[in-house]
């Protein structure tokens, strides 16, 4: 259900930094004129699907879904333009390696480029539901979201099906504040047992960080502390190589190479997924799932769970940090976390 193709060979405008970083731009740096966008509206399945609805509202007036709209017409404007301004990748051709994170919806034509830390598990039992191989969300369980197979990865296809898929399908994308997204990957992975990145990270990261450390956290790799976590991920000489659950998401999903039709926030994961359901014309008993499978326990991490551990790090680490995912904070329009960051 793909949203209106705005003329994608015109060259956007260049912003300035603080233009891009408010990532607040008008429709007139579109170029569209009101007019115009009202019949591009009338003559999309955007128009057709909202129409359909249950729901009675018109996509011209003030209305929730229009304001919807309207933000995603704002994000994906946003990241068109820090795209233009930074990136070179207009010339490159799309690898299966580029693809290799999106799942493939088939019957509602979605494709799910998968960023850990950002409801991931549940999108793909929403995935799952609608390519029909479970009734409810509520169903699946945890292991058969992530080992179960059911989705194919773009990559599985042959270059023909990946290109038909690309551009006929509605590409999907959902980010989440960096920082948080980094601590939400730490407190996973390293705070709870783990028989992977204990060993295969944590044993590297204790050995070359920590001083005088003791034979029990040599040999288990448990016990990663959130500073020896950032230097590990500031060190250009890793012990380790990079991890999904902390890469940024312009390696992950490759947004300037890819056009998404689609891009939501975790922090408003219920209002924008249950809008792209209402888009692709998903069962009307199908939400977003809100509950957490893993440590269900635990507190999620929050903005002040977030703040919480970075206070642990030197101001000079955490601004290195910043500046690390500086172009996920500038493409996807987060704030900077902390005031004394430049």
């Amino acid at each position: 259900m793909q949203f209106p193709a705005f003329d994608r060979t015109q060259i956007p405008r260049s912003h300035s930094s603080r233009e891009l970083e408010g990532g607040v731009l008008d429709a007139r740096s579109a170029g569209i004129t009101k007019r115009q966008r009202q019949l591009l509206l009338k003559n999309t399945p955007y128009f057709k699907a909202l129409n359909s609805s249950t729901v009675a509202t018109s996509v011209q007036g003030d209305t929730k879904w229009d304001k919807l709209y309207k933000t995603q017409e704002e994000r994906k404007r946003l990241i068109r333009d820090v795209c233009a301004k930074y990136k070179s990748n207009s010339k490159k051709t799309i690898t299966p390696h580029h693809v290799s994170r999106i799942f493939v919806e088939d019957k509602h034509k979605l494709l799910y480029c998968e960023v850990p830390k950002t409801g991931c598990s549940n999108w793909k039992r929403v995935l799952m539901v609608l390519e029909g191989f479970a009734s409810s969300v509520k169903d699946i369980q945890h292991n058969t979201v992530h080992n179960g197979n059911h989705l194919r990865r773009l990559d599985s296809f042959d270059k023909q099906g990946i290109h038909k898929r690309l551009n006929t399908y509605t590409k999907v994308l959902f980010v989440r504040e960096p920082f948080e997204r980094l601590v939400s990957a730490f407190r996973d992975k390293f705070e709870h047992p783990n028989s992977y990145y204990h060993p295969v990270f944590g044993k590297p990261i204790i050995s070359k960080y920590r001083v005088n450390a003791s034979r029990a956290a040599l040999r288990t790799g448990s016990g990663v502390t959130f500073k020896e976590f950032l230097q590990y991920l500031l060190d250009v000489h890793k012990p380790v190589g990079m991890d999904i659950h902390w890469d940024h998401v312009n390696r992950l999903c490759s947004p300037c190479l890819i056009d998404y039709d689609f891009i939501g926030k975790s922090e408003s994961m219920r209002e924008d997924a249950n809008f792209l359901l209402h888009l692709t014309d998903a069962p009307k008993n199908l939400t977003f799932p809100t509950f957490k499978d893993r440590h269900s326990s635990e507190e999620r991490t929050t903005t002040k769970i977030t703040q919480q551990y970075f206070t642990q790090i030197a101001p000079s680490d955490r601004q290195r940090a910043y500046d690390f995912y500086y172009m996920d904070y500038l493409m996807f329009n987060y704030s900077k976390p902390f005031k004394d960051l430049y």
